[in-house]
């Protein structure tokens, strides 16, 4: 299996699809290999990458053992191996999105833009579609729109732009941000970088990819498992998918 990695400026992502919606690729440590040794080296023993040369172009891979490894790891839930690798992400999302999220704790770390001291117009997330609530479902929609959801965006929308012109105005007139802000709404843009291990981000991607999940915070979650996978691909593979083993 190829699992050379193509991440960077191509891994920034617009989960909302808006523009201004953003999860991007800020820096990673480790690879596929590093789990591989993390685990090895109980046994005293280190892989190495194989390498295929195709013209002018070398690759390298997992040997089949090493993919095999990984697999029993994510299958037997041996996840420490998986801590050894991180990677760090640049979050622009709802604020109602980023308070679903931050509840991920363990093995992540978060810092987040600070409106007691940002004065900047704020950013709104206006939806396309407000769903109906379901019937047996105590948290969660129907997944489709509203019969009225047009007049209800509409409203949204209305509200939203009177909040963010007060809030312009309060700052104009000399209002502190930190009393300011308490008009804005949650589907105001917040952002943050947030860090953590490969375990931590399966983990992410397993409960924020759920069907289940609402369907906002599950676009954050199918991003995020886009840039993940792409800098380790065999692990994230077999922490969230599975893979059938020989």
């Amino acid at each position: 299996m190829n699992t050379e990695t193509n991440i960077g400026q191509h891994h920034k992502h617009d989960p909302l699809k808006d523009g201004i919606s953003s999860v991007q690729y800020v820096d990673h440590m480790g690879s596929d290999l590093s789990v591989v040794n993390a685990a090895r080296v109980s046994m005293d023993k280190e892989s190495k990458w194989e390498f295929d040369d195709t013209g002018s172009f070398t690759s390298k891979h997992l040997s089949a053992g090493d993919v095999k490894l990984i697999d029993y790891l994510a299958a037997h839930n041996h996840w420490t191996p998986f801590g050894h690798a991180q990677l760090s992400l640049r979050v622009k999302a709802p604020v109602y999105v980023a308070r679903q999220l931050v509840k991920h704790q363990v093995g992540l770390v978060w810092n987040e833009v600070s409106r007691r001291y940002v004065d900047t117009s704020p950013e709104i997330y206006i939806p396309d579609f407000v769903a109906g609530r379901a019937d047996k479902v105590k948290q969660g929609s129907t997944g489709a729109a509203h019969e009225d959801s047009p007049a209800w965006v509409n409203a949204m929308s209305v509200l939203c732009r009177h909040a963010e012109s007060t809030y312009n105005n309060m700052i104009k007139a000399g209002v502190a941000p930190e009393d300011a802000r308490m008009i804005l709404p949650l589907n105001m843009y917040t952002e943050w970088v947030w860090s953590g291990s490969l375990a931590a981000w399966a983990r992410v991607a397993n409960l924020r990819c759920d069907p289940h999940s609402q369907r906002h915070t599950r676009a954050y979650g199918e991003a995020i498992s886009a840039v993940v996978s792409s800098a380790f691909p065999v692990s994230f593979t077999a922490l969230t998918f599975g893979r059938d083993t020989p």
